[in-house]
């Protein structure tokens, strides 16, 4: 059976919604949500962003957010990159693609500026 649209768009923000909380949970820092939704050759419809202080914070946070969308959704992601050196983990989860960062490679690569016209969303971090 094909979802509706509303479906779809109801499940993708409640993926959103569990990978944040996963950020949050091991104290991931400057959360970025990026809607490429409506921009024409996007790779997905959304990138989550976000950065760690370390290379063990990094491989932290990717567990972390794979162990909550795995028990809270019994989703799983698709496709994994970079945990070997954790410098950037890419967690591709289809329509929603993660990127966890350690601070100095993500302001390097910046893909908040290479993908300037998606909307955006800062989420504010957890103290």
């Amino acid at each position: 059976m094909l979802k509706t649209l509303e479906e779809t768009e109801y499940n993708a923000q409640l993926l959103i919604d569990t990978i944040i909380d996963g950020i949050h949970d091991v104290k991931g820092k400057d959360v970025v949500v990026l809607n490429l939704s409506e921009l024409p050759n996007a790779v997905a419809d959304f990138f989550i962003i976000c950065s760690g202080d370390s290379s063990t914070q990094v491989e932290s946070i990717a567990q972390s957010i794979v162990r909550k969308t795995r028990s809270d959704l019994k989703e799983k992601p698709w496709h994994e990159e970079g945990a070997r050196n954790a410098e950037w983990v890419l967690l591709d989860y289809v329509n929603v693609v993660v990127h966890v960062f350690y601070k100095g490679v993500r302001d390097f690569y910046n893909l908040e500026s290479l993908w300037a016209d998606a909307e955006r969303i800062d989420i504010p971090n957890i103290d």
